[in-house]
């Protein structure tokens, strides 16, 4: 079975009754994942997007999985599932747990339901920030840039608004 590395963006802006804080909530949420963490980056916070008032906790990871992205999504939905996300809600609405696939090793994949890359990640701060420390080097398929590269073009937009 070929082995892939799925770079996976954890979030979360609101307690759980059982792990507490959105830091605890991350922590809990890799150790339910189950597959081979290959890194993890630090946590950061970041400011919400949309309606939600309440600040975020983001990590990053990189798992290995023998899974195709098709395969994994419903892992890790049921994973935000049993930490009570519920689907059908306020888009960006405060959140216990989100849980992203932003690339995998595979390059592109497209399905209903399922784009990698994460159709966002390259102007989002809150993954960027993490996935550079740790994944520095990975290639957007798309654009063929490196995330670091991608996460330096961020910062300047950033910083001339």
């Amino acid at each position: 079975m070929t082995q892939h590395r799925f770079l996976i963006a954890l979030g979360s802006n609101k307690r759980h009754a059982r792990y507490g804080a959105p830091e605890r909530v991350i922590d809990a949420a890799l150790a339910r994942i189950g597959l081979p963490v290959v890194a993890r980056s630090r946590t950061l916070t970041s400011a919400p997007i949309g309606p939600s008032r309440r600040t975020y906790a983001n990590a990053v990871v990189v798992i290995e999985s023998g899974l195709d992205p098709a395969e994994l999504l419903p892992q890790l939905k049921a994973i935000e599932s049993s930490f009570g996300r519920r689907g059908g809600g306020l888009r960006w609405a405060a959140r216990v747990l989100d849980l992203d696939i932003i690339l995998w090793s595979g390059g592109m994949w497209a399905t209903r339901g399922l784009s990698v890359p994460h159709a966002a990640f390259r102007e989002r701060g809150f993954v960027l920030d993490p996935a550079a420390e740790i994944a520095g080097d990975w290639r957007d398929p798309v654009t063929g840039l490196r995330i670091r590269h991608l996460k330096a073009r961020l910062d300047r937009r950033s910083r001339r608004a």
